[in-house]
């Protein structure tokens, strides 16, 4: 009987978390959209796009656990804005 209860907290812990991380992402998208609207507007040369794309691709393991700067973050609403200035 213990290690039921043992798992419904674990699970109902897991699914708070997950549901937490899911409202945080959709405020930070609500948050950055208009940033977003507008460096789409002004990329005449597709820098954005080659960004996301090299983001996409599977980078080597050495740099995973590197550190990011503050304006290359992956979490910093203008990290995508660095290479139009």
């Amino acid at each position: 009987m213990q290690t039921l209860a043992l798992q419904l907290t674990a699970t109902f812990v897991d699914d708070a978390i997950e549901l937490v991380k899911g409202f945080g992402r959709a405020i930070f998208a609500l948050a950055t959209a208009p940033i977003e609207r507008i460096a789409r507007a002004c990329d005449v040369a597709g820098v954005l796009e080659q960004r996301r794309a090299d983001r996409r691709a599977p980078r080597p393991a050495a740099q995973r656990g590197s550190r990011c700067k503050s304006r290359h973050c992956r979490w910093s609403p203008f990290g995508g804005l660095s290479d139009l200035t």
